[in-house]
């Protein structure tokens, strides 16, 4: 059947020749190694916005009060604007270098854009433990500090795990935009594979199965993992 015939064709040129699988690969490692680490400069960013949001609520320190106020304009206008408009600012602004590396463009841009999202779940997180427990550390002699640190934060990571690991993986569909600052990523090697064979869409059809692989996987770990979670707190 010469339909069947043309669709192999299709896909063979846009897998075999030239090696042309390695620049997906490639793709991949820049896909995952800048949402990995974009999660982990969102969680640091996400873990301080929101220790101030909660503790700015009992504070009546101005210089508290004014960290809150920042973070609250830093959320709302990261979460009220395009993420593709962010990346482009924050690329212009910053990285006006053409060696800069891209791994660190990407954690940069997709850090600050995470880290909005991830206060808020961090911040319900806290909120979720107990009033008592924060009472409970500081009667044991333990600073405001401290009590967050080895009380409250923990319990609120174990509430907030799938969450987190949610995060995790809408970022490594989000990060496709980051080819439009010419980072090679998954999307961007995909675009490159179809200038060379004048065939878009099976390199963009192999991306996608790639994404739906990774993101499939991603979501069989998490759920592994608040398996786990959920039979240690029955225990």
């Amino acid at each position: 059947m010469e339909w069947l015939n043309t669709i192999y064709t299709s896909f063979y040129n846009a897998l075999i020749p030239e090696q042309r699988y390695l620049a997906y690969l490639s793709g991949v490692k820049v896909t995952l190694l800048v949402a990995l680490f974009a999660t982990i400069l969102g969680v640091i960013i996400g873990i301080l916005v929101a220790v101030v949001k909660v503790s700015a609520k009992n504070s009546r320190n101005p210089v508290m009060k004014a960290l809150s106020a920042f973070c609250g304009f830093y959320t709302t206008v990261i979460r009220g604007t395009p993420l593709i408009v962010q990346i482009m600012i924050i690329y212009n602004l910053v990285f006006t270098s053409r060696d800069s590396n891209e791994i660190i463009i990407g954690t940069v841009c997709f850090g600050i854009n995470s880290g909005a999202y991830v206060s808020e779940i961090i911040r319900a997180g806290i909120e979720s433990v107990a009033r008592g427990q924060m009472e409970a550390g500081r009667s044991l002699g333990f600073t405001y500090i401290q009590t967050m640190r080895y009380i409250i934060l923990p319990q609120a990571v174990k509430n907030i795990l799938p969450a987190l690991g949610n995060e995790f993986i809408v970022l490594v569909k989000e990060t496709a935009v980051i080819s439009v600052i010419a980072v090679n990523d998954l999307t961007k090697m995909a675009s490159f594979v179809g200038s060379r064979t004048w065939d878009i869409l099976p390199p963009y059809l192999i991306a996608a199965a790639i994404y739906l692989m990774i993101t499939l996987c991603l979501t069989m770990v998490l759920r592994y993992f608040e398996r786990r979670l959920s039979q240690s707190d029955r225990h």
